[in-house]
Formats: structure tokens, C-alpha cells, sequence
């Protein structure tokens, strides 16, 4: 027999076990005919009673467009997805030149350059903070910088050309009727004179130099260099004694910097390293 004063109790629980059920939001119980019922979620329910297969918490699935959901789509759709949006309100700015449509397009467009700053701001800020990442420690850009660093370069670069003549020598092709070689000869000597830098000078065409009269004639050697058939002179190829490999420095007339610079990074710098 239940006693009276136990009815309002048990409807009361039941009526609150009721509303836990149905309450919006929670973790869901399903019922017998396969209804899934919302059940809030409580730790009395969730945690501490563990009523089993009829009753689980799960949480809430986030809804569309919100910020969970941004966060799962890859960032390289995203990002098309900003370009593609932005085409549209342009092209639809450009048929339909309303002033609905351009203030959108304009809009959208300011946001994207508003993002494009504060990326182009916070990679300067990443590169002043790690100097592996900062090239302009290896190629300064500032004035000051720049002078340091050509000071230097010049430096390494007479340093390297005294020491050119132990491993290296250098061909010379020239002609006498080559107008551009009586130019050019005075500049090579010059260099050759400097560094003790020894020079063979190959008559094309079995005249003089006057700048190099102790010369030969060429018989062969401008196409074993792999310098070409335009037989192309004045040119300049620098020889290793120790791989026997030529290195062409160049054809023309060249300044005494350019030659050096030319000998200096075909020596001593890797490629790829100086850009």
C-alpha cells in the first residue's frame, strides 16, 4: 500500500525526470520505439548513474558555419573559397553596378587586403625574430649594410684571387684584327700582373698581341674548351689543373671588377648560395 503523502513525492520526480528528458540541448536517451529523446546533460545522468545503452551523452554537433566547422575545412579551400567569392562580387560589381553590389564587392575586397597586411606584418615580425630565416643578415639591403658586405666581399675576393694561380690558369682567345681584344688585352694584363695570375693567349687568326707576345695559335683548343663554332672573341675561360675542367668566364669586353668577380664566384661560391 503506498502512502499517501509518497504520491506528490513520486509525481514530482516523475514529473522532473520529464523534463530532463525532453529538455533541448542536452545528451540524448532513446525510447523504446526508436525515438531518440533529448536528455540534458548532467553529470547525475552522464557520470555518476551510468544507466547504460538506454540512456548516452554525446556532445552537441556544431551547426553549420560555425567556428568548429570553418576549423575542419582544410585552409587551402578556405582560401579558394575567399578567391572564388571575391571573383564573384567582382564580376557581379562590373554587370550590375549597383550601389549594393559595388560597396559589397569593395567590402570584401578591403577585408582580404586588411589580411594580406597583417600576414605581409607578421612574416616581417617572424624573420626579425629568427635569423635563420632572415636573408638580409646574408644580403644586407640598407645602405649601410650594403657597403659592409661589398667591403667584405671584395676582401674574400682578393684574398682568393692571390692564391687563383696555384690550381688555375686562364686561356685567352684573341685576334688581331679584333678591334674589341686591343681593348680588352691591357685589362687582362693588368689583372694577370696583379695576382701573378698566368694567362695563355691564343691567336684565332695568327696575329700578334700586344699586350701577350708570347702567344700560340690556335690549333684546336677553342673547340676542346667547348667554347663553341662562332669562334667568338675576345673570350675568356678559366682552366682547373686539377679536375682539367674549363670554366668559360666570359666574352666581350670586361672590366677588371667583372673579370675578378666573375673568377671569385666561379670558384668560390656555390651556386645558389649568393640569391
Amino acid at each position: 500500500m503506498i502512502h499517501a503523502k509518497a504520491i506528490p513525492i513520486a509525481a514530482g520526480f516523475a514529473a522532473s525526470l520529464a523534463l530532463n528528458l525532453l529538455a533541448p540541448g542536452g545528451a540524448r536517451a532513446a525510447s523504446g520505439d526508436g525515438i531518440e529523446v533529448e536528455q540534458a546533460e548532467d553529470s547525475f545522468y552522464c557520470k555518476e548513474r551510468k544507466l547504460g545503452t538506454w540512456f548516452y551523452c554525446e556532445d552537441p554537433r556544431p551547426e553549420p558555419g560555425s567556428p568548429e566547422t570553418a576549423a575542419q575545412v582544410p585552409a587551402r579551400e578556405r582560401l579558394a573559397a575567399i578567391s572564388t567569392a571575391l571573383e564573384e562580387l567582382k564580376a557581379r560589381a562590373i554587370l550590375e553596378p549597383t550601389p549594393e553590389n559595388v560597396t559589397a564587392y569593395v567590402r570584401f575586397q578591403r577585408e582580404q587586403l586588411d589580411r594580406s597586411s597583417l600576414f605581409a606584418d607578421v612574416w616581417q615580425r617572424a624573420l626579425w625574430q629568427d635569423p635563420g630565416l632572415d636573408y638580409t643578415l646574408q644580403r644586407p639591403v640598407s645602405t649601410l649594410g650594403k657597403r659592409a658586405w661589398i667591403d667584405q666581399r671584395k676582401t674574400d675576393r682578393d684574398l682568393a684571387m692571390s692564391r687563383l694561380s696555384q690550381r688555375y690558369g686562364v686561356f685567352y682567345f684573341f685576334a688581331s684584327s679584333c678591334g674589341a681584344c686591343e681593348i680588352f688585352g691591357p685589362i687582362l694584363k693588368s689583372v694577370s700582373d696583379k695576382f701573378g695570375l698566368a694567362v695563355l693567349a691564343v691567336s684565332m687568326d695568327g696575329g700578334p698581341s700586344a699586350s701577350f707576345p708570347e702567344y700560340v695559335v690556335d690549333a684546336g683548343q677553342y673547340e676542346r674548351l667547348g667554347l663553341g663554332a662562332d669562334r667568338q672573341v675576345p673570350a675568356l675561360v678559366l682552366f682547373d689543373s686539377v679536375t682539367k675542367q674549363p670554366m668559360p668566364i666570359g666574352y666581350g669586353i670586361l672590366s677588371q671588377d667583372e673579370i675578378m668577380d666573375r673568377v671569385f664566384q666561379l670558384t668560390q661560391v656555390q651556386p645558389g648560395s649568393d640569391y
